[in-house]
């Protein structure tokens, strides 16, 4: 496993100038492949074992799937859903109320190609949506119908459950679309609760994060910028801010929010083009510095800042790699790299 790291590494290291500067960070872990294309991670904590922690990723193709790692980057088969047309993003959230008084921990991902959102509990992997929640349903615009990001704002103020979910392509106004996940005595339900979301026209949105405590959310518009709005929807549709136009060579992609205390932390952001990352700071959304985290191609990426056994004592960031793979770090030696004197890039 050292040997197929270093060789990466330096495939990754030679493969883009604008990033030679900076300080290369192995990974821990380099997963096992999937078939087609992977995209989006997120990671799941086991809350009775942490070191028994889940880590999903999006293989994206028609013949797709969810797949389930664990920590040392090993396919969990039987946690792996398969036969999905064409998953895109993924993100999970913790204790979503069924049945009245039962909690679930739950993800949800796009299935573009079949125009919808699905939903299964964690870690059983049961499907709550009865095959499937379809999304922008009254565009007549048939190019405006495809999903492909999603994130989850689960409200500290009503511990309402909402997915922001964005398309392929859309308009430049109201581009994503907000849903509240319903828990009824007819089963599991999703309603629109607002459209909302400015875009450049230039080129798409995909990556969407929710900062649940500071109540954000931030997307990608890929060759223009971050941007960002309340998640509560009663807050209204006016655009918080928008930042980083100027710190991308090209497409801004995934976007991972590290909390390492009540508003502070970094929103971490693929530079794809470069093969680096850029680091923002939670609270003000000014720029740090980038980081070299040696993967090519990086569209999505996770993160959380709690230990995950001896391994991750820092906590574990993930990040799709373009080689059918994802790579796993020690939260803790990105973060080093961050408090380092600044990069100028």
């Amino acid at each position: 496993m050292k040997k197929i790291i270093y060789i990466a590494t330096l495939i990754a290291l030679y493969s883009c100038e604008e990033k030679l500067n900076l300080t290369p960070i192995l990974p821990d872990v380099i997963t096992e492949t999937t078939i087609n294309d992977t995209d989006d991670p997120a990671i799941w904590v086991n809350p009775i074992d942490a070191s028994k922690s889940i880590i999903f990723g999006t293989d994206k193709e028609t013949n797709g799937a969810i797949y389930a790692f664990d920590l040392d980057g090993k396919i969990i088969e039987e946690k792996t859903i398969r036969n999905i047309e064409r998953p895109n993003n993924v993100d999970l959230t913790y204790g979503f109320t069924i049945n009245d008084s039962t909690k679930v921990d739950i993800i949800a991902f796009t299935e573009r190609e079949k125009n919808q959102v699905r939903v299964f509990s964690v870690p059983d992997m049961k499907p709550l949506d009865n095959g499937g929640f379809k999304v922008f349903e009254e565009e007549t615009n048939l190019e405006f119908k495809a999903p492909m990001g999603i994130a989850i704002y689960h409200s500290p103020v009503n511990q309402k459950v909402y997915f922001i979910v964005g398309r392929k392509t859309g308009p430049k106004e109201n581009y994503l679309y907000q849903y509240e996940l319903q828990a009824t005595s007819e089963g599991v339900k999703m309603k629109l609760a607002r459209k909302f979301g400015n875009f450049s026209g230039k080129k798409e949105i995909e990556a969407i994060a929710v900062d649940n405590e500071m109540g954000y959310i931030y997307y990608s518009d890929e060759q223009h910028g971050i941007r960002k709005y309340y998640a509560e929807p009663e807050k209204g549709n006016q655009e918080v801010a928008i930042f980083g136009m100027d710190k991308f060579a090209s497409d801004i992609e995934g976007i991972a929010i590290a909390k390492t205390a009540s508003k502070k932390g970094y929103i971490i952001v693929s530079d794809q083009q470069r093969g680096q990352f850029n680091v923002f700071d939670r609270e003000t959304n000014a720029f740090i510095k980038a980081v070299n985290l040696t993967t090519t191609g990086t569209d999505g990426c996770d993160v959380v800042t709690s230990p995950l056994g001896s391994k991750y004592p820092k906590g574990l960031f993930v990040a799709m790699n373009d080689a059918k793979n994802f790579y796993f770090y020690d939260f803790g030696k990105i973060e080093k790299e961050i408090k380092t004197l600044k990069t100028t890039n």
